[in-house]
């Protein structure tokens, strides 16, 4: 029963968050759910409490400066103008003719320098819908294009990325966020190589069929005003700062500096090792937000409303993920859940990064997050992957890099909220244009995996 618990709960975890049900709510009663199913019924409240609520604070306690940071960077670019002109100035250099290839680039520069998809997508949508109508390109296919630099290889692969994604790995296997460079690097290429190469096959087709931009009344595509846009080195300046900083910070700056004193007990005994990485994506992003406003300081409307939406629409994503955190350590702290432990930990007995892979792969797609997931999968089992890592002489890079990857691969499901908002900007559906986003996102991430799972496995992390 207690199986059958974990199986029911982690099937309505995902249907209902489908069915547009918050995973505030579903992940608790679910996860109580499965206390019940397990015959621990007298254990409810104590669970909720104590396993559910401090899995769900951990993560918090964890990870709330990078989602504080990262909402407040990504609404300074936007309010700005800085992430319009960016879209604006590489759709100008390659133009209609390269309609795909302009949007797939632009989303992937704002990614990769720290701003969300969510304001890439309302940043570039009404750019990629006038060139797309120039070039009479469907409007179908514009969500796949932003997919392709949004949802993949810059938030998994790319070495240095401050996603959550790639910050999430680095407490438990103490590492930074330029985890296996090289290999990341490669993934990176397959990742895009494969979505754009869907892309422009799609694109020709519709072409050979004589199917044009179509019939899309839209206010979002009525244009948008270049003339206050900053100049493109005062856009791009911050995006420098980020992947720079980030750099400096965690290879030369911080391990410079003496760091003894987290030995103490009020700083919980702590190694830099454990912090490094998250200190010096929060100290980049940081400087990134100072340059943004000073740089830009004539173009404020109401920076003090920019800096307050930023702040807020960082709680809802940390809560949802957190969310399904404590969920995950509730399931974990169930008895049954060592007989899954055990078989997901024998998927692949010679080789800990298939394990790996397909553990966080399968938790992303039932929770239809990246993020969530892979917490779940790391919390769970980061540990033990660790120590069999060590005895069979996998470096704690290469874990990272593919936990990191795994955790892009079937999160984008349909239930996947970051799909649904996706959709929901351009004014498409999931019938029009989802095959697009699956194709650029699952099996380009399942090649760039498994290029890297190989590599990994004959070379080791580089």
């Amino acid at each position: 029963m207690s199986l059958i618990g974990i199986v029911l709960s982690l099937g309505l975890l995902m249907y209902l968050a489908y069915r547009g049900i918050s995973v505030l709510i579903l992940a608790p009663l679910l996860a109580m759910l499965a206390v019940l199913l397990s015959g621990e019924g007298n254990q409810l409240l104590g669970t909720y409490t104590q396993i559910f609520m401090t899995g769900l604070g951990g993560y918090i306690i964890k990870y709330f400066p990078l989602f504080l940071l990262g909402a407040i960077f990504g609404k300074l670019m936007d309010d700005s103008g800085s992430a319009r002109a960016i879209a604006h100035a590489l759709v100008g250099k390659l133009g209609g003719s390269r309609a795909v290839l302009a949007i797939a680039l632009a989303c992937a520069l704002l990614t990769y320098g720290g701003v969300s998809l969510f304001v890439v997508g309302f940043a570039v949508f009404p750019i990629a819908a006038a060139l797309f109508r120039e070039a009479d390109v469907p409007k179908r296919l514009i969500p796949g294009a932003i997919a392709i630099g949004s949802l993949g290889f810059t938030m998994t692969a790319l070495p240095g990325t401050p996603a959550i994604q790639n910050a999430i790995p680095m407490p438990f296997f103490g590492t930074d966020a330029f985890a296996a460079p090289g290999l990341g690097l490669i993934g990176a290429v397959v990742m895009f190589g494969c979505g754009w190469g869907w892309m422009e096959y799609r694109a020709r087709k519709a072409r050979l069929a004589g199917e044009g931009y179509g019939s899309h009344p839209d206010s979002q595509e009525s244009g948008f005003d270049t003339s206050r846009l900053p100049p493109l080195w005062v856009a791009l300046l911050p995006i420098v700062l980020v992947v720079l900083g980030n750099y400096l910070f965690s290879k030369v700056l911080f391990p410079a500096l003496n760091n003894s004193y987290l030995a103490e007990a009020k700083f919980g005994h702590t190694e830099l090792s454990a912090v490094l990485g998250i200190w010096s994506i929060i100290s980049a992003l940081l400087l990134a937000c100072l340059a943004l406003v000073a740089f830009n300081w004539r173009r404020w409307g109401n920076l003090k409303d920019t800096l307050n939406k930023g702040t807020l629409g960082s709680l809802l994503p940390i809560f949802n993920t957190a969310s399904e955190v404590g969920y995950g350590s509730v399931i974990a702290s169930l008895a049954a859940f060592g007989v899954l432990k055990a078989l997901m930990l024998n998927l692949s007995p010679d080789n800990i990064l298939i394990s790996e892979a397909v553990v966080v792969n399968v938790l992303a797609g039932i929770t239809g997050s990246a993020s969530g997931g892979m917490s779940i999968a790391l919390n769970t089992m980061g540990d033990t992957y660790m120590q069999l890592a060590t005895q069979a002489g996998v470096s704690p890079e290469l874990l990272h890099r593919v936990a990191a990857m795994a955790s892009g691969g079937l999160d984008t499901l349909p239930h996947n909220g970051a799909v649904i908002t996706l959709l929901a900007i351009c004014g498409l559906t999931h019938r029009q244009s989802y095959l697009d986003i699956f194709m650029v996102t699952i099996p380009a991430a399942l090649a760039g995996l498994v290029v890297v799972i190989g590599l990994g496995s004959m070379f080791g992390a580089f």
